[in-house]
């Protein structure tokens, strides 16, 4: 491959400049300013495209391009500090530049119908090309320091989508709660890079790994704290808030106030993806610090809570909001117990089926119009039957929802199954892990029932609402509403993500021509026994503007290990727990439809009854958990605002008072007592050097007056004066 600056920059460069236009020309000429914005992500598309299929080509372990070149340079005067930025993709990367630039790009497409009649439909474009460049710049990013640059502008991107409609009070406040939520995490993320600069002297993916692979980070302490335990944590903690992982996770329900092609695309293609990919990145580093149980946890607990919420909502939005919040949950478990390739196989999937749900849950809504509110509807108790009017985005929406729920043969069977069969290998290894195993098949289980409720309430059973349902138009095939869902759509079968529909290698669609670029190409970056990272030691950059000839371990077109590389006996305890896995996980999406269908659509099962039983758990759920009003009623109120009224009583009442006001005291005393001294002592001292000259003068103009009687009395004075003292 051939890789210059010409053939990679253009991936970010369109979309930038696409914004940077647009930000000129969007009021006058918005058509003008929708195209650029379309055609520019479309080229970001081909580019992306070119790269994947290059490296398809090659399919080999160990294929990447890593590109730098001096971002600024002080060195001079015994000084040598150089800072560099440059580009790197491997199989990961190029996949991921997949997925981003085409999920974006159905997104925009879709936005043309969804945003045609908003008041802000140029605008609305800017913030998407601003948002796809960022989240493109990210994933081509070879350090932290310029991924954290790029998530940075997601967070403002964010925060101007999801408060787009800033006339609403609600979306202000979504909007802040996002910004200021994220920030959290964002601190952590930064002292994470800080640490790691201070002792490697570089933030750089490959040299992070090098200087893993080399010891340099034995021995290092911070705060008490193993520097790999710091650093990994507080990275994890970027992820944790951008990826809306508990405790962080009550900003992304929110979110749900921005347009729902916005929503897509954050719950999809960038935003929340990039915290998943960022803690892929840096899993060298996380497994050195010992935090993967940990992550485990996090993960296996945020993908329960999430979906136990989304049991009980109402807005088909929010229910696919706690859905995401969910997924996420089960990528960070994906990562906690080794299951790399999954976790980010589940990532891929999750963006195509989530980014095709949204988009029909827009569809929907657009076709949901209230003539006494004159606003959309996106309450689901209001709606059903809607498959007769909306035949297209019905059958759209079902095969997203079979691969979200994990049925066979559709790509969310195939990652969430292998992150769940990875979780049970763990369990079997380290006993801690069974709680993190069961909450992953018990959100399973959720998962299938909460969105199958969402369905059979939705294009289900009679209308709920018939005013409303007669007033909703029969959809018509749109090129721009119907086709992006039907392209994600299609990309839900297992088939494009694995080689075989089911992604066990049972079923060989294309046996001359299989192979598993997952599981076989995605490399887990291990400093295990059989880790990999000692190939970083002797790694060697390449600068822009010369080719890239590497050599490379290429695998025949055929090539599967179904041993994945490990021994026999390994290898087969691990496919017999798979197999279990696999098995469980059929039978508790099933489990999962059987009840939604029993409750909601054969309707012989009342949800009241499990409201009834459950009411204490029921009003938990209402609250969420309680986050918000913790958050809000204890955390803020009670102890960051009394934190706050204490510093600013520090600040106005000490400081200003005592320490600034006071010196002004101190001050007017020193000037009286300066004052005093200058005009009672320095002044008196210098008069009076003229009034003793003064007066001698006087006394010596006396004794010189000429008068014979004067000196003659002062002749018998002296003259007495001598006699008395000679005491005769």
């Amino acid at each position: 491959m051939d890789y210059t600056i010409g053939s990679i920059a253009p991936i970010v460069l369109f979309p930038l400049a696409a914004f940077v236009i647009n930000a000129f020309i969007v009021k006058r000429f918005t058509k003008l300013a929708v195209g650029i914005s379309c055609a520019s992500i479309l080229a970001s598309f081909i580019f992306a495209l070119r790269i994947f299929c290059d490296f398809l080509n090659v399919y080999s372990e160990n294929n990447h391009v890593h590109k730098v070149f001096n971002w600024f340079d002080i060195s001079g005067a015994g000084l040598d500090f150089v800072v560099k930025m440059g580009v790197y993709i491997d199989n990961m990367g190029a996949v991921m530049l997949l997925m981003v630039t085409g999920a974006a790009s159905l997104i925009h497409i879709f936005s043309t119908y969804y945003m045609k009649d908003d008041a802000r439909f140029g605008r609305f474009f800017v913030y998407l090309s601003l948002f796809t460049s960022a989240m493109l710049g990210l994933v081509l990013s070879d350090n932290l320091l310029s991924v954290f640059i790029f998530w940075e502008i997601m967070g403002f991107c964010s925060y101007s989508l999801i408060g787009f409609y800033y006339e609403k009070e609600g979306a202000g406040n979504a909007s802040i709660k996002a910004f200021m939520t994220t920030r959290v995490g964002d601190v952590f993320f930064l002292l994470g890079i800080l640490a790691l600069w201070t002792q490697i002297g570089s933030v750089s993916f490959v040299d992070i790994y090098a200087a893993i692979a080399e010891n340099r980070l034995s021995g290092v302490f911070v705060l008490g704290i193993p520097i790999a335990t710091f650093a990994g944590l507080s990275i994890f903690m970027g992820t944790i808030g951008k990826s809306a992982q508990v405790p962080l996770q009550v900003w992304l329900p929110d979110a749900m106030w921005g347009p729902t092609p916005c929503s897509a695309l954050i719950h999809a293609a960038t935003m929340v993806a990039a915290g998943v990919y960022l803690s892929l990145r840096m899993y060298p580093l996380m497994e050195l610090g010992g935090l993967t149980i940990f992550i485990a946890y996090i993960g296996a607990i945020t993908a329960f809570l999430a979906a136990t919420i989304a049991l009980i909502q109402t807005d088909i939005k929010a229910v696919l909001a706690y859905s995401t919040i969910s997924q996420l949950g089960y990528m960070v478990l994906g990562i906690g117990v080794g299951s790399y390739n999954a976790a980010f196989m589940h990532l891929i999937t999750h963006a195509v089926f989530k980014a095709c749900l949204f988009l029909s849950a827009g569809s929907i809504i657009h076709s949901l119009h209230d003539h006494h509110t004159h606003g959309h509807v996106q309450e689901m108790p209001r709606m059903g039957g809607l498959r007769h009017k909306m035949p297209f985005t019905f059958w759209c929406m079902m095969l997203c929802t079979l691969a979200i729920s994990g049925v066979p043969f559709f790509s969310g069977f195939v990652s969430k199954d292998r992150i769940l069969g990875d979780a049970l290998v763990a369990a079997s290894h380290a006993p801690q892990l069974w709680p993190v195993a069961v909450l992953g098949f018990s959100a399973a289980f959720l998962t299938a029932f909460y969105m199958f409720r969402m369905m059979f309430l939705t294009f289900f059973g009679e209308p709920r609402d018939k005013d409303l349902y007669e007033h909703t138009h029969k959809e018509k095939l749109l090129w721009n509403r119907n086709v992006p869902l039907m392209i994600l759509a299609l990309f839900t079968l297992g088939l494009f993500f694995s080689g075989s529909m089911t992604g066990q290698g049972f079923l060989k669609i294309f046996p001359k021509n299989k192979y598993e670029w997952f599981q076989t190409l995605i490399t887990k970056p291990s400093i295990g026994e059989h880790g990999n990272i000692r190939n970083f030691m002797t790694y060697q950059r390449q600068n822009f503007s010369f080719s890239d000839e590497k050599s490379t371990i290429k695998f025949p077109m055929a090539h599967y290990d179904p041993d994945h590389g490990l021994d026999e006996h390994t290898s087969h305890h691990i496919h017999q727990l798979h197999m279990i896995g696999a098995i469980l996980s059929i039978l508790i999406a099933f489990s999962g439809i059987l009840l939604a269908a029993l409750m909601y659509l054969k309707k012989s099962i009342n949800p009241a009854t499990f409201v009834g039983t459950f009411s204490a758990w029921y009003k938990a759920l209402k609250n969420k958990y309680y986050f918000d009003s913790f958050y809000i009623e204890v955390l803020i109120k009670k102890v960051l605002l009394r934190l706050n009224n204490f510093l600013a009583w520090i600040d106005l009442g000490v400081y200003d008072r005592y320490i600034v006001d006071g010196q002004e005291v101190v001050n007017r005393c020193a000037y009286k007592i300066s004052n005093w001294i200058d005009q009672n002592i320095v002044d008196m001292s210098v008069d009076g050097t003229g009034a003793s000259v003064r007066v001698f003068n006087v006394i010596l103009r006396t004794l010189q007056s000429g008068k014979v009687q004067f000196y003659f009395v002062v002749f018998i004075v002296v003259l007495t004066s001598y006699i008395l003292n000679l005491n005769i």
